[in-house]
């Protein structure tokens, strides 16, 4: 990471320690453990500490590091309107951004549709999700939590004989409240590289069903 990249990472993580120490463990939410705030991030254990993050094993000096402090520094204690979800495009100010947040968080994941329907179970269980069981399209569908709340709603189609694979990434209503939208994008672009990741040599490639 440059130092000036690290240097944003710092300034977030100062603005989110600005706030009491138990208003922002409630607004992410959090667990406080030796002088550090716990809770799961893109799929693993994440430790909010006043001057440095980890993730897994590994202080978290990349993109999802940044991504974490930039949440917490904006969050609230405040219910997540996860229904109905919102595509991206109607997010307020998104409509510019639409082309690229479909190549980076949907495109990206469309060859590997039978693998993430061969793998689901792992992977919603690795982000604290849960299968759509409200799903009125797609072949399969889930909710991710790469951050306590921000979830991501995903309706997915295997390929078949007449059509391509499709992904579909949807937020929450009020997922704005929570991160502002640069944020919630590239969130979804990090999940997206996170569910790809480990899908990796995966079978089912040719399964219709999950």
């Amino acid at each position: 990471m440059s130092e000036n990249y690290l240097k944003i990472q710092q300034d977030y993580l100062q603005k989110a320690w600005t706030r009491p120490r138990q208003v922002l463990e409630r607004s992410i939410p959090a667990e406080h453990r030796r002088e550090c705030l716990h809770f799961q991030a893109f799929g693993r254990h994440c430790a909010l500490c006043r001057d440095h993050i980890v993730l897994g094993q590994e202080t978290a000096t990349g993109p999802e590091g940044l991504l974490v402090a930039m949440y917490a520094s904006c969050t609230v204690d405040k219910q997540v309107q996860i229904h109905p979800p919102i595509s991206f495009k109607e997010l307020p100010g998104s409509l510019p951004y639409h082309g690229a947040f479909y190549a980076n968080a949907e495109r990206i994941l469309v060859p590997h549709v039978p693998a993430i329907a061969h793998k689901q179970k792992e992977i919603v269980a690795s982000f604290a999700g849960h299968v759509n069981a409200d799903a009125v399209s797609g072949d399969f569908s889930f909710t991710l939590y790469p951050l306590p709340r921000i979830p991501l709603y995903y309706i997915f189609h295997l390929p078949d004989d007449e059509f391509p694979a499709s992904v579909t990434c949807l937020f929450a209503a009020n997922a704005i409240d929570f991160m502002p939208l640069d944020g919630l994008a590239d969130v979804a672009e990090y999940t997206a590289r996170r569910v790809r990741s480990m899908t990796a040599g995966s079978g089912g490639q040719n399964n219709r069903t999950p």
